[in-house]
C-alpha cells in the first residue's frame, strides 16, 4: 500500500501543492484541511498516527524529540518525514513524489526519513 501523506502546520504547502501536480492520486492532505493550525506537535503525531498518515514536516529542531516520546509512549506512527527549509519546492515535491511511487506505507512505520 502507498503512503498517505499529512502536511505539518509548518510545511510549506506549496510543497503539497506541487506533490499533487505530478499526480493528483497522491492522497497529500494539508494541515487546514486537517484542523491542524496552531495544534501542538504531540498532537500532530497523534492524529496523523489515527488516520494512518506519514506526517510530513520542516520542523527538525522540536519534531524528532516528540516523535520519539510519542514512540517511547508505546504508540506506533505510521511515520515522519522531515523536509530540509533549504530544499526547493519542487525538488521537495519529487522527492515526495519518487516516495509515494517507489515505497510502501509499511516502510516508515515508526521511522523518521530526512530529506536532504
Amino acid at each position: 500500500m502507498r503512503p498517505k501523506f499529512q502536511a505539518d502546520n509548518d510545511l510549506d504547502q506549496r510543497i503539497v501543492v506541487a506533490t499533487l501536480r505530478l499526480d493528483p492520486s497522491i492522497d497529500f492532505r494539508t494541515a487546514p484541511a486537517a484542523g491542524l493550525h496552531n495544534t501542538p506537535d504531540d498532537e500532530v503525531l497523534a492524529y496523523a498516527s489515527r488516520e494512518g498518515r506519514v506526517l510530513v514536516s520542516h520542523d527538525r529542531k522540536t519534531m524528532p524529540e516528540h516523535f520519539g516520546r510519542f514512540l517511547a509512549s508505546g504508540k506506533t506512527s505510521p511515520g515522519l518525514i522531515i523536509v530540509s527549509a533549504k530544499l526547493p519546492v519542487g525538488r521537495a515535491a519529487e522527492w515526495l513524489h519518487l516516495l509515494w511511487e517507489a515505497t510502501s506505507a509499511e516502510e516508515y512505520v515508526n521511522s523518521i526519513y530526512d530529506l536532504p
